[in-house]
């Protein structure tokens, strides 16, 4: 029993041997690839958890900047962000508020620069639209109506939707092009929700163009209620 038990295990050895030998470099490779794999990823976290942690550093010294209403120190921090963690969520915060501060100081040509960079750059596309609705603005106080009216986004999410309508408006009509102020102004009022006081606005440019939303409403006049005030 011994002898037969031996020669079943060298037959296995055998052909763990020969199956080695057949496959043992492509299993090697396998394994590889799978273990530098886990490792390339582990590795590729850590390097976005610690950009993420150096940008927030940076942003909390724009933001102490902001604050202090510092226009140099918040464009120079502002600078060293998007050079170097341009991919991160901060960058693009940090653009929208560097823009705003730099537009109070009256310094509107490096406000546009930083809202055109966030529009062009920003992975969060809440933030490119915002910063589009703000550049487009600034090119409408300069006057510059064909390039304002570019910078409005085709595809906003459907939350910025009545924005980019209302905002579209304003640059129609300060072109004298009432009509199609009146239907992009129309647009905003049908979009945005009744509950935001900002459709109240919208509602009132339709007025001041002799277009009211609700023109053309019926007014439902009750029925006189029988036997009349002795009611």
């Amino acid at each position: 029993m011994a002898t037969r038990l031996d020669i079943g295990e060298q037959e296995q050895l055998d052909q763990l041997k020969d199956f080695w030998k057949a496959y043992g470099n492509l299993i090697t490779w396998v394994l590889i690839l799978a273990l530098g794999g886990f490792a390339a990823f582990n590795g590729w976290q850590w390097l976005q958890r610690d950009r993420a942690q150096k940008a927030a550093v940076l942003y909390d010294q724009l933001d102490k900047a902001v604050q202090a209403g510092d226009a140099e120190r918040t464009t120079r921090v502002f600078t060293d962000l998007k050079e170097r963690y341009g991919s991160t969520t901060y960058a693009e915060q940090a653009g929208l508020a560097a823009a705003k501060l730099l537009f109070g100081k009256g310094q509107l040509d490096a406000a546009r620069v930083n809202l055109q960079w966030v529009a062009e750059n920003a992975n969060q596309g809440e933030y490119r639209v915002i910063a589009s609705l703000r550049l487009a603005g600034l090119l409408l106080d300069e006057k510059k109506y064909d390039e304002a009216l570019k910078q409005l986004p085709a595809d906003a999410p459907p939350a910025f939707a009545g924005l980019v309508a209302d905002r579209r408006g304003d640059i129609l009509n300060a072109q004298g092009k009432t009509e199609e102020a009146k239907a992009a102004y129309r647009t905003a009022w049908e979009v945005l929700p009744p509950t935001i006081d900002y459709r109240r606005l919208v509602e009132a440019k339709l007025t001041a163009l002799g277009a009211p939303p609700n023109a053309g409403v019926p007014v439902l006049i009750p029925a006189p209620v029988p036997g009349g005030a002795s009611q």
